[in-house]
């Protein structure tokens, strides 16, 4: 897939004062503390005052600025480093979401919405803009796509009465994106609350074509728990770090070959293995995270089963590997015993067909279509986003759109940046978008 930004033949819609509220927030830390740790700042509170602010000049005005209730936690479907963060009474009161919107309360068939997060991942690095590319954190992902979105709409606005009179928008400016949360706090609430239309945007690095798909993930821990041992006599206790590590490589060879994975798309991700940081010391205990993301509720729960089968299976290979070694017969002999797997993430939602299925929205498409978006091919991967919440909300159509991409704009890396151009034409489909829905609503009541 090229892409090349869909340029507009108008001058550019961002403005001086553009600029210098993507500088500002850029310089804003809003690295929530799954990403950052509870001591970093976090000042999500400000960046969102500051961007209600600016998006004054394009008419929109807040309608909800608060941090999420407890209770939005207290799901089974939560991940678990998100459930056990909130023990802290600060976490969810530092991470409120701003609701914006243009014109009057008007049903969801009038109504168009954006979904942006102010958070970013954890990392610093200089904030530069030359007049030709920003970089800093949030550059990308998602800050500069949250200040093009606010030009787009002003721009639909001058150009299209009926923008704000006869149809309204809706942005939403979120936390709890990045770091796992997987929107359970951020997104999830405001889509429950009713702060939907009939067109859902979310500003995403897309390369500027509209995905209609969103991926999700369920995260599985395995877990050794065994008695620990003094490095003069090693064999006298469980080596957690030796059967981990035996059973990640186990995974890594053999998961994706198993028949549960035959139609699967995505790859695991095999990570987070920790027993501890000693030389001197067998460590009995320890955990490996394994992430395996899925493209919808069918795919989730045979990559379940898989991982499951793999693990097991690897348990027992393990045995029979190491039986009899001197270092770590008894962990062998009691590796099943010592061994289990749970998930700290699972049961979350997918994005497909813009969230009405395989049969997509033909109306919704046709308006996309009229603005001159083009769609990415289904061949290619989407990724993870807070869009998954939308998926089979009746009678709304929802999909992923932004300017640059998460690879070669270098999101969650050092580097990471976004060309003015990009963002310009970023701008000039959100202003084409809601002149198109606006245009095709009011030809709707009129015929």
């Amino acid at each position: 897939m090229s892409t090349a930004a869909p340029r507009t033949s108008a001058g550019p819609l961002l403005t001086d004062d553009d600029h210098a509220l993507l500088l500002r927030l850029l310089r804003t830390p809003t690295a929530g503390p799954l990403e950052a740790g509870h001591d970093a700042p976090l000042q999500l509170w400000e960046a969102q005052r500051a961007y209600a602010e600016a998006a004054r000049s394009a008419g929109l005005r807040p309608i909800h600025h608060a941090a999420p209730a407890a209770e939005a936690l207290r799901r089974d479907d939560v991940p678990a480093t998100v459930r056990a963060a909130a023990h802290d009474p600060g976490f969810l009161a530092a991470q409120p979401s701003l609701v914006l919107r243009l014109g009057p309360d008007r049903p969801v068939r009038d109504t168009v919405m954006f979904n942006v997060h102010l958070d970013t991942v954890a990392g610093t690095q200089p904030v530069t803009f030359d007049g030709v590319r920003f970089t800093g954190r949030g550059a990308v992902d998602a800050k500069g796509p949250a200040v093009a979105l606010l030009a787009g709409v002003r721009a639909a606005a001058a150009r299209e009465p009926a923008v704000g009179r006869d149809i309204s928008v809706l942005v939403q400016a979120v936390g709890g994106e990045e770091g796992g949360a997987m929107g359970t706090f951020g997104t999830r609430p405001l889509v429950e609350a009713g702060f939907i239309g009939r067109l859902n945007v979310f500003c995403e690095p897309t390369g500027l074509h509209h995905l209609p798909r969103a991926t999700a993930s369920m995260t599985a821990r395995i877990t050794v728990r065994g008695d620990d041992a003094v490095d003069d006599r090693p064999g006298t206790g469980h080596n957690a770090t030796v059967l981990l590590g035996f059973l990640a490589q186990h995974v890594a060879a053999a998961f994706d070959s198993h028949p549960e994975r035959a139609d699967a798309t995505g790859a695991p991700c095999i990570a987070g293995l920790h027993t501890g940081h000693a030389h001197n010391r067998v460590y009995g205990s320890g955990d490996l995270l394994v992430n395996v993301p899925y493209t919808s509720t069918a795919e989730g729960q045979a990559a379940a089963r898989a991982l499951e089968d793999t693990v097991a299976a690897g348990v027992r290979e393990f045995t029979a590997r190491f039986a009899g070694s001197r270092t770590c017969g008894r962990t062998a002999a009691d590796a099943a015993a010592l061994t289990s797997l749970g998930w700290d993430k699972r049961g979350l939602p997918c994005l497909s067909g813009g969230g009405t299925g395989e049969g997509g929205d033909p109306w919704a498409e046709a308006v996309l279509a009229a603005a001159g978006i083009p769609c990415r091919p289904a061949d290619e991967p989407a990724f993870t986003c807070d869009a998954i919440w939308l998926h089979g909300v009746p009678g709304t159509y929802t999909t992923v759109l932004g300017p640059g991409t998460l690879d070669a704009n270098n999101a969650h890396a050092e580097g990471e940046f976004v060309d003015l151009a990009d963002l310009d034409a970023f701008a000039a489909q959100v202003s084409r978008l809601l002149t198109a829905f606006a245009r095709r609503r009011t030809g709707q009541r009129q015929a």
